[in-house]
């Protein structure tokens, strides 16, 4: 090697170093949001509205979402539903993502029941069309942090671990809250990230009530046959003890559907 491409590459790398450290904090986020390092992370999990119209009489309305300024009034006001809360009504958005554009919203609201029952894909396009996406397995971590681990839940202000009927609305258990300002990290539906692993087939330590968290891990072994896995952090209102910031699963593919599984975008 030359010197000269030599001095090149190191130049690069320097640049590339530097840019990497260079990540300043945000200073402002969205009124829907919260600073977490260099991420907005909703302040809620989301709720998912179907807005009809919403390239004509109803692009104000999207645009309002989209800002992050969206309130249920203006929802009702202009004809939105929210999906995921009683059943499966995606459609026709479908599993895979497919005819969700100009369709579905991932909206951060304060009292509403968090949509549920919607696959990985669903939710990455929900976060995409307000002009969101799903964090990053390192940001929700960093969103997490002084969320109670895992608190008793005496059912009034704990976080929700210990109901087996159904999540409670966004932020009302007052002290299930992250040092960030993000409620509900810990318990009521379990939150999709971006990270796909091999899917995986068994549990770790972490899982095991005598281990320093006891929160749920199941990221052991790998499938090697059929589809991956798409991380889920948090817990959910059926995981009691096991639920906590650490609480982890690889487990399940990301086209998978279930009741206590929503989703919590960031910017």
């Amino acid at each position: 090697m030359t010197r000269r491409l030599m001095g090149l590459t190191l130049a690069v790398a320097l640049a590339n170093t530097a840019g990497a450290q260079g990540a300043k904090p945000l200073k402002k986020c969205a009124p829907d949001a919260v600073i977490a390092g260099t991420v907005c992370m909703d302040t809620y999990e989301a709720s998912v509205w179907r807005v009809p119209n919403a390239t004509t009489t109803n692009a104000g309305l999207v645009k309002t979402i989209q800002q992050g300024k969206a309130t249920a009034a203006l929802l009702a006001a202009g004809g939105a539903t929210q999906l995921g809360v009683s059943g499966d009504d995606y459609a026709p958005c479908a599993d895979s993502g497919q005819n969700c554009t100009d369709d579905v919203y991932a909206v951060s609201l304060p009292g509403v029941k968090p949509s549920a029952r919607l696959t990985w894909f669903q939710a990455k396009a929900a976060c995409e069309n307000a002009r969101k996406r799903l964090p990053a397995n390192v940001e929700w971590q960093a969103a997490v942090i002084g969320t109670p681990d895992p608190g008793p839940d005496n059912g009034t202000t704990d976080c929700n671990t210990n109901s087996a009927l159904t999540a409670v609305n966004t932020g009302s258990r007052s002290n299930c809250k992250s040092a960030r300002g993000a409620f509900d990290m810990v318990g009521n539906v379990w939150e999709w990230v971006e990270d796909w692993v091999p899917r995986s087939t068994g549990c770790g330590s972490w899982s095991v009530a005598s281990s320093p968290t006891g929160d749920l891990q199941c990221v052991a072994g790998a499938a090697t046959t059929g589809e991956p896995g798409a991380l889920l952090r948090g817990a959910s209102f059926v995981n009691v003890g096991n639920a906590g910031p650490m609480s982890i699963v690889g487990d399940q593919p990301p086209s998978a559907v279930f009741p206590y599984v929503g989703v919590r975008c960031a910017r």
